[in-house]
């Protein structure tokens, strides 16, 4: 699934992460090229659904920069889909923390 979106920026205070217990955040990096891209995740141990968040443009206190956020996941492992069938890697997200994903700069090798 690869839909585009027409996303304005999101500014400093704009994103409020629900962080504690078994709860935590999830942001993957990108580069520039992937704006408005949805980048969907799911459980790494669970056949279940997926979940989508579209990249959009970040003004923070650093700078400008690309990522898709996931404020409120449960504790776990999981994976981050390249496509509808290739995972571009996997994440641990921790209970009260926030966990840091880099997108790949080139495609992840196909599965067999």
């Amino acid at each position: 699934m690869h839909r585009h979106h027409d996303l304005g920026p999101s500014y400093r205070g704009t994103v409020l992460l629900d962080l504690g217990g078994d709860s935590g955040a999830l942001i993957i990096h990108t580069g520039r090229d992937l704006h408005g891209r949805e980048i969907e995740i799911s459980r790494a141990d669970r056949d279940g659904p997926r979940t989508h968040s579209a990249v959009r443009e970040r003004h923070v206190r650093d700078g400008v920069f690309h990522s898709a956020v996931y404020p409120d996941l449960e504790a776990g492992a999981y994976t981050v889909w390249w496509d509808e069938d290739t995972p571009a890697g996997t994440i641990s997200v921790t209970g009260g923390a926030i966990a840091e994903f880099v997108w790949p700069t080139s495609s992840p090798p196909q599965r067999d």
